[in-house]
């Protein structure tokens, strides 16, 4: 399968494993304003399509990950924020709230890589990946209080299950802008790196994930997912049902004589 058409971002696909940079430095990666919102749901759901993928990897030329929402444009009443109150609610449910949905959907494990500035609704795509590395250069901040609204993409739906209520209260309801180290300690990231290590550090887990069995590794990313939102007596019939599925793969047999025969 082709790789999908973007406009501000680009990609690649290696080895099993798709990397969307964001690619509008000139606005901090702002999310609004730029085609980054198409661009990123128009991966998501071709990264489900597509069997050649195991791996999304999301991270941000320039200085910034993303800025999250463009303040000219919000200072002008412009672009998506202008409007009376319906209509800047509709712009939002047909714009960024495209994100979370697409991203939630995902079928294969999405690594972000936290390159620097991760703001607003910036700090809220990285939270909607399965896994953060951050650079020693990232900063992180639930900024929208500062600016008089709140967390209209998500977030506060987000960090809370990243972090627990208590934590993502306080840095929700503070605004304040943290940084990489703190960030770990919170438990937002899994690692904090050099810069010139970052990606290479994402595409070493990136690599070690697509190694796995490609349809037992959507499998399992599914269940993973719906094991946040099932009673335990429903999931383990879905389990069940996954398991059946798997047994039957030739992936499964192919794995199976590798083990043997390392034996």
């Amino acid at each position: 399968m082709s790789l999908p058409a973007v406009h501000d971002a680009r990609l690649t696909l290696e080895n099993r494993i798709a990397t969307l940079t964001l690619a509008r430095d000139d606005v901090r990666n702002a999310l609004t304003g730029t085609a980054l919102i198409d661009d990123i749901v128009d991966v998501a759901e071709w990264a489900n399509r597509c069997n050649e993928v195991s791996v999304l990897v999301i991270t941000g030329a320039g200085t910034a990950f993303s800025a999250g929402g463009n303040i000219k444009d919000m200072a002008a009443r412009g672009g998506d924020f202008a409007g009376d109150a319906a209509e800047v609610a509709a712009r939002y449910r047909r714009g960024i709230q495209r994100i979370p949905l697409a991203l939630q959907a995902v079928e294969v494990p999405i690594i972000a890589a936290v390159n620097g500035a991760a703001i607003g609704a910036g700090f809220d795509l990285a939270n909607m990946a399965d896994l953060r590395i951050a650079s020693t250069k990232a900063k992180f901040g639930e900024t929208f209080l500062n600016l008089g609204i709140i967390p209209g993409d998500g977030g506060a739906w987000f960090m809370q299950r990243l972090i627990g209520y208590q934590q993502a209260f306080e840095l929700t309801l503070s605004g304040r802008i943290i940084d990489a180290a703190e960030a770990k300690t919170l438990g937002i990231v899994l690692e904090v790196v050099e810069p010139d290590q970052l990606l290479a550090r994402a595409q070493a887990l990136a690599t070690r994930f697509a190694a796995q069995p490609p349809k037992a590794l959507r499998l399992t990313k599914r269940l993973m997912k719906m094991a946040q939102r099932m009673e335990l007596k429903d999931f383990l019939d879905l389990c069940a049902t996954f398991q059946g599925m798997c047994h039957n793969e030739p992936e499964h047999l192919a794995a199976v004589a590798r083990m043997l025969d390392k034996s």
